[in-house]
């Protein structure tokens, strides 16, 4: 048995609590996938690859996967507690001080770094070493688009939130190997593009043959779509959008509000493209969300047995919904307490007297109240990608209206006002994404990659953030002092130095 490697934190090495249980198997007991004798059988293959998609865990338990960007909008909003409001208020340091001292690394841009390379270096092993295990071959190279897909996730999540990000595409055998420099951005997204054209071409199943939580082919083109949005290659983000929708392997749910019911998941899938997938039972991935969401004192019975009211969304925000749209629905300005008496939105909160509710995580029936799943890709995002992409390359086209069209009937609104020059239609798709995706990790990042966080940002204020002080340097986080300082090799981002 070969040792296992001790590589720096950088990369969070598996812990053997991450490896799937063989007890039942009469095979060698290794002390870490991170090792050339593992990776020998199918089933080796197959608890490697548990442990790629482990890595979410990391990403969606806090969840620093939707928080970082939520906390940061002009959306959502957290009870000022001491480390989540650094995010709102722009006040963290490249320490992440305050997140540390508070117990709040897990809802920082420090989680989001840790658990994407962590996932990384997984899937470098199993793209390393599944090609040599004994195994069916069809599902090998299934297992390694898989592996592909999520460190193409991965690599996307860092550069969206820390811009030049080092590029890790092979497993490390040493303690050297794991210290890598970092990359141009265009180059990060070369290689997601590289890892995208492999997992699309692997033979993923689609919906509904897809297991829960994994990689499907559609999820690949979604994910290809949508980097390609984020990196201004709209040729690219129009074409595997158009593959996705053409698949006609996902649709809209009739009625929004099925996407986030907690007993629909199975039906919702259809809509779901890809998400974090919870079950705190098996295989033990949860998140805090229905805590986070509902009124302060678990004091609303619809929203789930324990809560804080500690998550809210800006009263400027529900204003900009039309009355008739069925998403606002999903946000409440009053609900019914355990006595069955309607609170009103002036003691929904002691915090404020504009308190709004959200109610996309909600789960009266869970004792623990961490069941719901968090949508990473839907079927909106595809269509809304198509319209922007092509608005972009061709203007406010007939096919960009019947884009965005698609999730606005769905939403009970008109279609789109025609006659719109490509700048208003863009804004309008960007509106609409706010509608759509609000409390799903997703806003932020549309202001940072359309430049639009410096003037939105300061006007999504009220009496809990009175002021709101964004500036150029918030287009990325600060890369983790404590990162820089296990790998010498790592600059910081230059607005942060």
């Amino acid at each position: 048995m070969r040792k296992a490697l001790k590589l720096s934190a950088a990369l969070s090495i598996l812990g053997a609590s991450l490896l799937l249980p063989s007890c039942e198997l009469n095979e060698t007991i290794y002390s870490s996938i991170y090792t050339e004798d593992f990776y020998k059988t199918a089933a080796d293959a197959e608890k490697g690859l548990v442990a790629v998609y482990g890595a979410l865990g990391g990403l969606g338990g806090a969840p620093a996967l939707t928080l970082v960007a939520d906390f940061s909008d002009d959306q959502t909003y957290p009870r000022g507690v001491v480390g989540r409001n650094t995010l709102t208020m722009f006040t963290y340091d490249v320490n992440y001080t305050t997140q540390k001292s508070n117990s709040r690394v897990n809802e920082s841009p420090q989680q989001i770094w840790q658990s994407c390379y962590s996932g990384i270096e997984k899937a470098n092993w199993v793209i390393a070493k599944v090609p040599g295990a004994t195994m069916d071959e069809a599902r090998k190279k299934q297992v390694l688009g898989e592996a592909y897909f999520l460190r193409a996730f991965y690599h996307w999540v860092l550069a969206k939130n820390f811009g030049d990000v080092p590029v890790k595409i092979t497993p490390s055998y040493t303690e050297e190997e794991a210290l890598t420099a970092k990359s141009p951005k265009a180059d990060v997204y070369k290689q997601i593009y590289s890892d995208l054209d492999q997992a699309t071409s692997a033979g993923l199943p689609s919906f509904p043959a897809v297991v829960k939580g994994r990689a499907s082919n559609e999820a690949a083109l979604a994910l290809y779509a949508k980097a390609a949005l984020y990196n201004e290659d709209y040729a690219t983000a129009l074409a595997k959008a158009k593959l996705v929708i053409a698949s006609n392997k996902h649709a809209l749910l009739p009625n929004v509000q099925d996407v986030y019911r907690f007993d629909n998941e199975d039906a919702a899938r259809l809509e779901n493209i890809f998400a974090y997938e919870v079950d705190p039972v098996s295989p033990g991935l949860s998140h805090q969300l229905v805590g986070l969401c509902g009124p302060p004192g678990s004091a609303g019975p619809e929203y789930a047995r324990t809560s804080f009211g500690s998550m809210f969304a800006y009263q400027s925000f529900f204003n900009s919904f039309d009355p008739k749209d069925k998403r606002r629905t999903l946000l409440d300005t009053n609900y019914i307490d355990k006595a069955g008496k309607t609170v009103p939105q002036r003691s929904i909160t002691p915090i404020t007297t504009e308190g709004v509710l959200i109610k996309k995580y909600q789960d009266p029936v869970s004792t623990i109240g961490l069941i719901p799943n968090i949508p990473i890709l839907r079927m909106p995002d595809v269509y809304l990608i198509a319209a922007e992409a092509e608005a972009r390359l061709n203007g406010a086209t007939a096919a960009a209206y019947e884009s965005i069209n698609v999730v606005r009937q769905r939403a009970g609104l008109p279609v789109l006002k025609t006659g719109l020059n490509k700048d208003a239609f863009i804004e309008a798709v960007l509106q609409e994404r706010a509608w759509e995706f609000f409390a799903e990790g997703d806003r932020w990042y549309d202001l940072t990659r359309t430049g639009k966080f410096l003037t939105v940002i300061p006007k999504a204020v009220n009496s809990v953030y009175p002021v709101r002080n964004v500036t150029a340097k918030n287009r990325y986080f600060p890369i983790p002092q404590d990162e820089i300082n296990a790998n010498a090799k790592i600059e910081q981002n230059p607005d942060w130095k």
